[in-house]
């Protein structure tokens, strides 16, 4: 009876999406980006633990993945400490058909024994907050650079970038779908993903990953973007004026798990 209802809110999801953006492909890839949020009474090494012998491993034998964990930089200034694990999907019912097979695996529920046993008090982390984005036109597909994992240095950006409301949302969607990522490619910002969000706790929004070399690189690239000739003009186009509302910004370095 449950697996019925949550088809059917999924297929819901879906379809309610396709109707109000006709821009998105339910078809598309589907990234959760799952936030395991810590405070100073959490135990961020059970959750490391977790991730990385139980979660992952168990995603990877269902065919899930690349699957990215990362935590705050050093030099992040959010405040918020916070793993993030990025999670693929194919298409809508793979959400539901994935968590299943989670849920039924026996190794799985084995190596995560010993995270499930612990009880309110003795939580490994505060809460977990997650969003479910679409992929865009712009990059339809994850997209993780050949050996990025052997690199230590390399650095992250999680991006957030509100509108007031739907329409000027989709204008920001509008807006990256057409020009504002071969600038980032042409200064060397490198995305991993880019998602419109579906649901989530900042909707409307698109979200997106991107990776560069070290923090100079980081720190230079986006120097280089607000100076990029194409984007002085992008920037200037009427219709896009007022599209963001505010911009959520994490500066991340990935877990020795992380596949992204």
């Amino acid at each position: 009876m449950k697996t019925v209802f949550f088809r059917t809110v999924l297929l819901c999801v879906a379809f309610c999406t396709y109707l109000l953006s006709p821009s998105l492909n339910i078809k598309a890839e589907l990234y959760e980006v799952r936030s395991y949020i810590l405070d100073e009474h959490s135990d961020e090494d059970s959750v490391d633990k977790y991730l990385a012998h139980a979660l992952i491993p168990a995603l990877k034998r269902h065919g899930i993945g690349p699957v990215g964990a990362f935590t705050n930089a050093p030099n992040d200034e959010t405040g918020k400490k916070t793993i993030f694990v990025i999670i693929p999907h194919s298409d809508p019912l793979a959400i539901l058909q994935d968590r299943e097979a989670i849920q039924s695996d026996q190794q799985y529920q084995g190596d995560a024994a010993a995270f499930f046993e612990r009880g309110n008090r003795d939580k490994s982390y505060q809460r977990i907050s997650s969003e479910l984005l679409v992929a865009m036109q712009c990059w339809p597909k994850v997209k993780v650079p050949p050996g990025v994992t052997t690199d230590n240095n390399r650095v992250y950006e999680l991006r957030t970038y509100e509108s007031a409301h739907e329409k000027l949302g989709q204008l920001k969607v509008d807006m990256f779908n057409n020009g504002e990522v071969p600038i980032f490619l042409d200064c060397g910002i490198t995305p991993i993903f880019i998602g419109q969000a579906v649901i989530g706790p900042y909707t409307p929004n698109l979200t997106y990953l991107t990776m560069y070399p070290n923090e100079e690189s980081r720190i230079q690239a986006w120097k280089s973007f607000r100076e990029h000739p194409a984007w002085k003009v992008l920037s200037k186009v009427k219709k896009y004026k007022g599209t963001v509302s505010k911009i959520q910004k994490y500066v991340l370095v990935p877990k020795a798990y992380s596949e992204m």
